[in-house]
């Protein structure tokens, strides 16, 4: 099923409706031609960026946990490398001792 892109002008004007308001966020959808849903992740994504939902991740902090997993992935890659590297010297080095 395809997304539809709405314009950011009319999805920010129902954040703050329903920010501002207090109504409820299914109202102000309908009354702006936005699927309920998508206003409410959007409000929802609003309120933690300003501090009102503390138990939601702000937008930074959701980059800053994106950069963190990709750091993650890429040391752990390096860590594989490393390690079959330190695997093959060990190997040469045991070959070439004297018995």
């Amino acid at each position: 099923m395809p997304t539809r892109k709405y314009p950011k002008e009319l999805v920010d004007r129902g954040v703050r409706l329903a920010i501002e308001s207090g109504r409820p966020v299914a109202h102000i959808a309908a009354e702006l031609g936005l699927p309920a849903e998508t206003l409410r992740k959007r409000v929802r994504q609003a309120e933690a960026d300003q501090g009102l939902r503390p138990d939601l991740p702000s937008t930074a902090e959701r980059e800053q946990i994106k950069d963190l997993k990709r750091e993650v992935a890429e040391l752990r890659r390096a860590n594989e490398i490393l390690r079959a590297a330190s695997l093959l010297f060990a190997s040469e080095l045991d070959e070439s001792r004297p018995k």
